[in-house]
């Protein structure tokens, strides 16, 4: 007996939230904040020694690197709305190739995530395990980081979502009832 019932999206409801939605008000979020007070975001990314506090005035070239870093991140945001959104549009009759262009997306975006949680904790130094130095920008910037961090992780392991080598195989199983798995992915 073949079942009709139409197989999951690849971007259910919650993927889409987390990445299409609450990404992007991030991005955007923080792309209006270094706009509006670069000078804050600039010192606030790291403890600033005591006997080094930062600049009365930033240096144009780190007026221009706090502003084109925002504008990178709000980009991000910004490619991630129209990926997604296209892809639950246009293709939600396909997940299989929901999936492969979802993958994507979040893959670079992962190794992004871990690079950018590596890099960040790494140029701290010696001062990276005395939280009690930590800025609230820094903190707000580890966060935030984590809960785009960990739902990419548990989209690419398939929680909560249509995987095709995964639920594929079983639809085609049950269609035939055989029950058997197919080595086909």
């Amino acid at each position: 007996m073949q079942s009709s019932s139409r197989p999951s999206s690849a971007i259910p409801r919650s993927y889409y939230i987390i990445f299409a939605v609450y990404e992007p008000l991030l991005c955007l979020i923080g792309f209006i904040g270094a706009c509006s007070d670069p000078k804050t975001t600039h010192d606030g990314q790291a403890p600033w020694p005591a006997h080094s506090p930062p600049p009365d005035e930033l240096p144009r070239a780190s007026l221009v690197t706090v502003i084109q870093l925002a504008h990178v991140c709000f980009l991000i945001g910004v490619v991630n709305y129209f990926v997604l959104s296209a892809a639950r549009k246009h293709l939600g009759s396909y997940p299989p190739l929901q999936e492969k262009i979802v993958f994507s997306l979040l893959t670079p975006l992962l190794i992004g995530d871990v690079l950018h949680l590596y890099v960040t904790i790494w140029a701290l130094g010696d001062e990276k395990w005395k939280f009690s130095t930590w800025s609230p920008m820094l903190w707000t910037t580890i966060g935030l980081g984590l809960t785009l961090m960990v739902p990419r992780i548990c989209w690419h392991l398939g929680i909560g979502r249509y995987v095709h080598s995964r639920d594929g195989l079983q639809r085609e199983n049950s269609a035939t009832g055989t029950g058997l798995t197919s080595s086909k992915s």
